[in-house]
C-alpha cells in the first residue's frame, strides 16, 4: 500500500467560540425560556393504537395537517428541488441522487438530511442469501484490551456502482480494522479491504459525485481519504484528531461524512467540526487526486457549556446533518449547533445560527424534515434537571431560535437508558427506537405516540423504512419487517429472520436485498 507524503493544510479561518460568543438570543436559547409546561391538547382519533399518551412539552400547537415527506418508493408526489441552497430542505426523505448526486446508498441514512433508506423492492419472505466471516480484533478501551467482533453501531453499509464500471458493491467498516468490498450477487470479496489502525464503527461515505473516493473514520485516530482505483485502496490524506487544538474527549471518528460542492463536512470524537475543500481532481494519469485544505474549525463546546456540566465529554459521535445552508450536530453533553455554511465556497466564514442544549449525551444523529424541522434521540445518563423536563425525544424549530422546541416527550427507563439509534421520519411518523427495546411511532406533528412495539433490546440499530415496511434489529440476532402501510395502526409483523449476534448495525435496503452485519462476527446478505 502506498505511503502518504506530508500535506501542507492551510487553515483559512479558525472558529474558537469565545466567552461572550453566544450571547443574546443564541445563548440563551440554550437554557431560558425554553419550556413551558402548557398541557398538551393534543387527542388521538379512533383508530390509533392505545399507548398514545401526550408528550411532555407541547410549546406551539402545530399544524395538525403537517406531514414528514415520503421517500420515492412510496410513489408520492414529489415537489422540485430547487431553493438555491446548499442542500434543497424539500430533498429530505429523497435519494442522493436527486441532488445530483450519483446512484446509490453512499452515506449514513442515504442523504444529507439523514433520511433516505434504500431503495426497493423490499424482500417479502427474506432468507439469508449468502454471509461474510467479518471476524474479531483487539481494541483498547481504557487502557485495557477488548475483543470485538462483527459489526456494530453504526455499521451501515453502503451500497454503490464502482466507479468506472457497470458492477455494484457493498462495502462497510468493521471491527476486523478494515473496510470490506463486496460483491452483492455472491458475497465474495471483490477488491482488496482498506485496513485502518484500529477498529471502525461508523458507516463509511462514498463519494457521491462519481470520483473514485471513500472516506471513513476509524478508532485510529484518523480521518481517511481513500483513492478506489488503484489496484488496492491508496490513502490519500489522513486527517489527525491532533491536528488542531484545543481537543476534548479521545481521537475517534465515528461519524459518516457528507461531501458537499467539494467540501467535507466532519465532526471528531476529539470535539471538533471540521470543513475541508477537497480540491478533487484526476491527476494526467487519469487517477483521481486530492489537495485538502481545513477552511474552518470549531469547538462542539462553549463557555456555557462548561458552565452546565464542566468536564470534558463534548465529542461529537453522530454524523453531521445538512438542511438548507445549515449544517447540524450534537455532542455528548447534548449541544446542538447550527452553522450556516451557504457562502463557505465564496470563502465565507461560517456562523452560528443556532444553539441548543438537550440536556444530556446525543449519539443518534439529527434528521431534518422537508420543513427544516430537526429531530433528536438522546440518551439518558446524566439524570440531570434538563434531562428530565425536555425528555429523550425532541423536535426543534430552527427558525426560532429563541423558543425552538415544538414538542418533547420521554423516552427512558431509567439512568443508562434512552435514544442511541437515529430516528427514521416516514410519512406522518416519527419512529425511535429505544436502548431498553421498544420501537415508538410518534405523530410528527404533535408528538402524540401512536404505538408501541417490544423487542429485545437493546435497540441500537437505527430503523429503516423502505415501501411501507419498517426493518428493525433488536439484540437477541432477530432482523424484523412490520406492515407501515397505515401508520395509525401498530405494525403487525410480516417476516423475522434468525441472524445470530446482537445486531447494533443499521441495515442497507438496495434492489431486492437487505445487507447487515451482526455482533456474532457475520455479514449477512438477505433476499427472498
Amino acid at each position: 500500500m502506498a505511503t502518504i507524503g506530508a500535506v501542507s493544510l492551510h487553515i483559512y479561518f479558525q472558529n474558537v467560540i469565545a466567552q461572550d460568543a453566544t450571547s443574546g438570543s443564541l445563548a440563551s436559547g440554550g437554557e431560558t425560556n425554553i419550556l413551558s409546561h402548557q398541557a398538551s391538547t393534543a387527542s388521538t382519533t379512533g383508530d390509533e393504537a392505545e399507548g398514545d399518551d401526550d408528550p411532555i412539552t407541547a410549546q406551539r400547537t402545530p399544524d395538525e395537517s403537517t406531514q414528514v415527506s415520503e421517500t420515492t418508493t412510496t410513489g408520492s408526489t414529489i415537489p422540485p428541488l430547487d431553493d438555491g441552497r446548499l442542500v434543497p430542505v424539500a430533498s429530505s426523505g429523497r435519494p442522493w441522487s436527486d441532488l445530483g448526486s450519483v446512484s446509490g446508498l453512499l452515506t449514513f441514512r442515504g442523504n444529507p438530511t439523514r433520511t433516505y433508506y434504500g431503495s426497493g423492492p423490499v424482500p417479502s419472505n427474506p432468507k439469508i442469501q449468502w454471509t461474510f466471516d467479518i471476524g474479531c480484533s483487539n481494541s483498547s478501551v481504557g487502557g485495557e484490551p477488548k475483543v470485538w467482533c462483527g459489526s456494530g453501531w453504526t455499521g451501515q453499509p453502503a451500497v454503490f456502482q464502482w466507479p468506472g464500471s457497470d458492477y455494484w458493491r457493498v462495502g462497510f467498516g468493521a471491527y476486523n480494522r478494515s473496510v470490506n468490498f463486496l460483491d452483492p450477487a455472491t458475497g465474495e470479496e471483490a477488491f482488496a479491504p482498506y485496513e485502518t489502525g484500529d477498529i471502525i464503527k461508523g458507516t463509511i461515505t462514498i463519494d457521491p459525485d462519481g470520483f473514485p473516493l471513500l472516506y471513513t473514520g476509524s478508532r485510529d485516530s484518523f480521518f481517511h481519504i481513500v483513492a478506489l482505483d488503484r489496484e488496492v485502496p491508496t490513502p490519500l490524506w489522513k486527517l489527525s484528531a491532533s491536528e488542531i487544538q484545543p481537543t476534548r474527549w479521545n481521537d475517534d471518528w465515528d461519524g459518516s461524512a457528507l461531501v458537499v460542492d467539494d467540501f467535507l463536512f466532519i465532526g471528531g470524537e476529539n470535539s471538533r467540526f471540521f470543513i475541508v475543500k477537497l480540491n478533487r481532481d484526476l491527476g494526467t494519469d487519469g487517477l483521481v487526486t486530492v489537495e485538502p485544505e481545513i477552511v474552518f474549525s470549531t469547538e462542539a463546546w462553549d463557555s456555557q457549556l462548561l458552565g452546565e456540566v464542566g468536564g470534558s465529554q463534548f465529542s461529537i459521535e453522530n454524523s453531521v446533518t445538512i438542511s438548507g445552508d445549515v449544517v447540524y450536530f450534537t455532542n455528548s453533553s447534548g449541544l446542538v449547533q447550527g452553522w450556516d455554511v451557504g457562502g463557505v465556497s465564496q470563502g465565507k466564514e461560517p456562523k452560528q445560527v443556532f444553539r441548543f442544549w438537550s440536556g444530556d449525551d446525543t449519539d443518534a444523529s439529527i434528521v431534518a424534515d422537508s420543513e427544516g424541522m430537526l429531530y433528536l434521540g438522546v440518551e439518558y445518563e446524566r439524570g440531570n434537571a434538563r434531562s428530565q423536563e425536555l425528555g429523550q425525544v425532541i423536535k426543534l424549530d430552527p427558525s426560532m431560535p429563541d423558543d425552538p422546541v415544538v414538542w418533547s416527550r420521554d423516552a427512558r427507563s431509567g439512568l443508562d437508558s434512552g435514544i442511541w439509534a437515529t430516528p427514521a421520519l416516514y410519512k406522518d411518523l416519527v419512529i425511535v427506537a429505544t436502548d431498553y427495546g421498544e420501537v415508538l411511532g410518534i405523530d410528527a406533528a404533535t408528538g402524540v405516540q401512536r404505538w408501541q412495539i417490544d423487542l429485545p433490546g437493546p435497540l441500537w440499530s437505527s430503523p429503516v423504512v423502505v415501501d411501507d415496511v419498517l426493518i428493525q434489529g433488536d439484540c437477541l440476532g432477530l432482523l424484523h419487517g412490520f406492515d407501515l402501510s397505515n401508520t395509525r395502526l401498530t405494525p403487525t409483523e410480516l417476516w423475522s429472520v434468525e441472524l445470530a449476534g446482537c445486531i447494533e448495525s443499521t441495515p442497507a435496503v438496495w434492489d431486492g436485498q437487505i445487507f447487515v452485519g451482526s455482533r456474532s462476527g457475520t455479514f449477512f446478505a438477505l433476499s427472498d
